[in-house]
């Protein structure tokens, strides 16, 4: 094997680890599979079952049920398809307007009471008003998600800009440097750190606000579904579809985080001085 080839399989093992490094622990779904184990074997041999509280094997036949009828999958799709596209949204707008704000101080005297004030207008309130102008549509229920997703990337991204080293800008402009120039070499390496931050800790906020909108609406995703099962008395439905989105909610984390391993590998690393 030549130095080259072993080079690069060294770089390949090392980023596999540092991404492993990364993922949530799968080590902690252990007191939930334990936990599970025992109300299911507690329910064992019982002449009734609770219909409030169904072992877990019953929600396993119901989630069957449900993926045989065809319901199942196109629920989840919709969930899914909402979420990333807030997200997704929520991301482009607020780490542009978060780096205005941030790099003008005209932008923020011009925008920042706007949008405290917005900012405190909780995303269930923003439902009925969305359902006036869009009506019970899936451009609605987006713009709610992105709206509730937006302010912890905004933010993050703002407070980044602000705390960007002055020396380097006025490096760029000793070098001549075009805005283009300093956004690309500066301000957004500097950023990216606290925008990905900012995206880790709206994930989990967008999935809520998603169900919660298919709870309050009916629109097709898994809270659609779960808001019918309660209405029918289906509790095994209803536990199962709960742990389907608890199930779903940690895989977004885990390949959130493999995302922000192998971006912020490309990184170069931080020096310190003595």
């Amino acid at each position: 094997m030549s130095v080259d080839q072993r080079t690069s399989a060294t770089d390949w093992r090392s980023a596999v680890g540092h991404v492993a490094s990364d993922l949530p622990a799968a080590m902690g779904l252990i007191p939930i599979a334990i936990a599970l184990s025992v109300w299911e074997w507690s329910q064992l041999g019982a002449a009734i079952v609770s219909p409030y509280f169904p072992p877990p094997s019953a929600w396993w036949n119901s989630m069957l049920d449900l993926a045989r009828s065809g319901r199942l999958i196109p629920a989840l799709c919709a969930t899914v398809i909402t979420l990333i596209a807030g997200i997704a949204t929520a991301t482009i707008v607020g780490g542009a307007i978060g780096l205005l704000i941030g790099i003008s101080r005209r932008a923020h005297r011009a925008l920042a009471p706007m949008l405290e004030f917005l900012r405190a207008i909780p995303p269930p309130a923003i439902v009925p008003l969305a359902i006036l102008f869009l009506g019970y549509d899936e451009r609605m229920k987006l713009l709610v998600v992105a709206l509730a997703a937006l302010w912890p990337i905004l933010l993050n991204t703002t407070s980044a800009a602000e705390r960007i080293n002055p020396v380097l800008l006025d490096v760029a402009r000793t070098f001549r440097l075009g805005t283009l120039d300093r956004l690309r070499r500066i301000v957004i390496p500097t950023v990216v750190p606290a925008l990905l931050l900012g995206v880790r800790v709206a994930l989990p906020l967008a999935i809520v606000v998603t169900l919660l909108v298919e709870i309050l609406t009916s629109i097709d995703g898994v809270g659609a579904l779960m808001i019918r099962a309660q209405r029918n008395f289906q509790s095994g439905q209803v536990y199962g579809l709960l742990m389907i989105v608890g199930l779903f909610g940690y895989l977004v984390n885990s390949l959130f985080a493999v995302i922000e391993a192998l971006i912020m590998r490309t990184r170069p690393p931080r020096t310190t001085s003595v």
